[in-house]
């Protein structure tokens, strides 16, 4: 066989991860890791998991008593975190931090507004680093931009504290990576904070599906669908419109594929294999970024759509858009062969009497063709509510965090490291959620390509039978 030092060149040059390549002398492919083409597909390079970790997968760390908790990021969502936390048993608000002091002087006048110690401040560029590096801290809270995400969250883990890192939790299929590693190496939690599948309907299903009252799920669909028009100018220095003006594809899918994930079950019994995406033109969006920040070109088109095959045979559809005039929309809906559930614009349940409890005259001549009646409805939501929402849900309605579910998400996560419990959302969640922003755009970038998505169970995807909330 011929020598080619061009081949040879490209080779070592991927295996390194300076280039991108095709298999077979095909098409490069723009990556932030080695990829090839291969049967028609982009498939990226899972890297070997390094010696001495090992699988988080229902991962136990010792109970603690009143968990400490320290905040980074006192903007939109922080600020209201810590507002929460204040209604969290077992809780303790030691840290707060924010590069903008008047953000910390606000969160700390609510604190001892409302009866509670004075919180240490951390300040400036890099007071996150020292919070981090506090020793009076159990569990790190990161609410800042979404590029600082990774480098925060683990940080926090290789200083020994457990993480709950705001959506998307990272950016790019290495910095999945990267929350992976130390997760399995530090042995410490990384929850990212997917609110939505805490709310009341999607537990509701979660929890219908589970006992099989949709037959076999063929098909879910999620989404988000927010017109942010009155809420760009909230962002510090445009941020978020930055980061859609540079970046092409599903900047935000984690609202949208998180319940239906657990719905599949995915990395409990299934998987994504592989991800088609596609967007339109960049319309609205670019003129929005004109207007603000007087610049021409914007990658994120206006609306884009996914579409996931599962290992198991199911088909997830996920959409963005942020810049369309119509109504809020997440788009959640499960279809079975014995029924069907959908969230927007109102909920609705689609069933069959002979796949319901019998006994009951509201579920009585169903045939699946038409949402069940408010009465029956009503019965089904009440019957089978998530055991760990039901305990908790007026609290939860009081304290609020759109509707309440962001305080269940708060109490589920703080009552798992009480109780040293595995987490309802590991970092696997937040890898496989996140990891579309960076799919999309190469699927969009390559003429919608198929990708493969990566197994970042790293073949342990199959070894938990099911999504079962700890105890």
């Amino acid at each position: 066989m011929k020598f080619s030092f061009r081949a040879f060149l490209v080779a070592f040059l991927a295996i390194a991860g300076l280039v991108a390549v095709s298999c077979g002398g095909g098409k490069k492919i723009d990556s932030s890791v080695p990829a090839c083409v291969k049967d028609g597909m982009i498939v990226l390079e899972t890297p070997a998991r390094v010696a001495g970790q090992k699988s988080a997968l229902q991962m136990k760390c010792d109970p603690i008593d009143t968990v400490r908790v320290g905040f980074i990021g006192l903007g939109m969502r922080g600020s209201s975190a810590v507002q929460r936390y204040t209604f969290v048993d077992g809780t303790k608000i030691t840290a707060i931090c924010d590069r903008h002091q008047a953000n910390v002087d606000s969160s700390q006048a609510y604190l001892v507004k409302h009866g509670f110690p004075k919180a240490e401040e951390f300040s400036g560029e890099d007071g996150w680093k020292q919070l981090c590096e506090s020793s009076d801290i159990d569990l790190v809270y990161i609410c800042t931009p979404w590029t600082l995400h990774v480098p925060m969250a683990v940080y926090a883990m290789e200083h020994g504290k457990h993480v709950a890192v705001e959506v998307p939790g990272a950016m790019s299929i290495d910095e999945c990576w990267q929350l992976v590693n130390a997760c399995e190496k530090t042995r410490r939690h990384c929850m990212m904070l997917e609110n939505c599948v805490y709310d009341f309907f999607e537990t509701t299903t979660l929890n219908m599906a589970q006992q099989g009252l949709f037959g076999d799920i063929t098909h879910v669909q999620g989404g988000y669908i927010h017109n942010l028009d009155p809420y760009w100018d909230q962002y510090d220095a445009n941020w978020r419109l930055e980061y859609n003006r540079t970046h092409r594809g599903d900047n935000y899918p984690t609202h949208g594929i998180g319940p239906v994930c657990q719905v599949l079950n995915i990395h409990r019994g299934d998987k994504m294999d592989y991800v088609v995406s596609m967007d339109s033109a960049p319309i609205h969006g670019k003129a929005v970024a004109k207007e603000k920040m007087n610049v021409d070109e914007f990658a994120d088109g206006d609306h884009t759509v996914s579409l996931i095959r599962t290992h198991n045979g199911k088909i997830i559809e996920i959409q963005h858009n942020v810049y369309a005039r119509r109504p809020y929309d997440r788009l959640y809906q499960i279809t079975g062969t014995k029924g069907f559930a959908t969230k927007y614009p109102q909920e609705h349940y689609a069933l069959m009497s002979d796949n319901l409890p019998q006994g009951n005259p509201d579920y009585q001549n169903l045939d699946g063709e038409s949402f069940v009646s408010p009465q029956a409805q009503d019965s089904l939501m009440q019957k089978y509510k998530f055991p760990i929402v039901a305990a908790i849900e007026e609290k939860a309605k009081q304290v609020g965090g759109h509707g309440g579910m962001d305080y269940i998400m708060d109490y589920r996560l703080i009552y798992c490291l009480r109780h040293g419990l595995p987490l309802d959302e590991d970092v696997y969640d937040a890898a496989e959620w996140s990891c579309l922003t960076e799919l999309s755009r190469l699927s969009i970038e390559n003429n919608s390509m198929p990708v493969a998505v990566p197994d970042f169970t790293r073949g342990d995807w199959n070894k938990v039978r099911g999504f079962h909330p700890a105890e």
